[in-house]
Parts: C-alpha cells; sequence; structure tokens
C-alpha cells in the first residue's frame, strides 16, 4: 500500500488515504477523514510509482 497526503477539496484540510499501486488507475469514493464529505479519487500508477492524483469534491 502507498500512503498519500493530499488537501480535501471540502474542508481543506491535510488528510491520508491509503493508494494500491498494484491496479494502475481506478476511480472511487471515500469520505474525507475530518469533515466526511465525500470524495471523488483517481490515482494512477506505473511500475508502481504514482504518476498523478486527482480528489474532488462530488457535486449534490
Amino acid at each position: 500500500m502507498y500512503e498519500h497526503f493530499f488537501q480535501c477539496p471540502y474542508c481543506w484540510e491535510e488528510i491520508s488515504m491509503l493508494l494500491d499501486p498494484s491496479i494502475t488507475s481506478q476511480t472511487y469514493v471515500e469520505d474525507c477523514e475530518v469533515c466526511c464529505n465525500p470524495i471523488e479519487v483517481t490515482p494512477r500508477f506505473e511500475e508502481n510509482e504514482l504518476v498523478g492524483f486527482d480528489a474532488q469534491d462530488i457535486e449534490q
């Protein structure tokens, strides 16, 4: 697993998520550990290295 730190698009707090580098490209929703709002997370890996990461709020 790969721990990645980033800023929540809702509360702007720094949070971290564990990412699985064995899946090269994925998109999923995970709640912020601070404000509990849903974040759409899209990590991209190449050769087990994180090469792209996007975290967006989900429009309700």
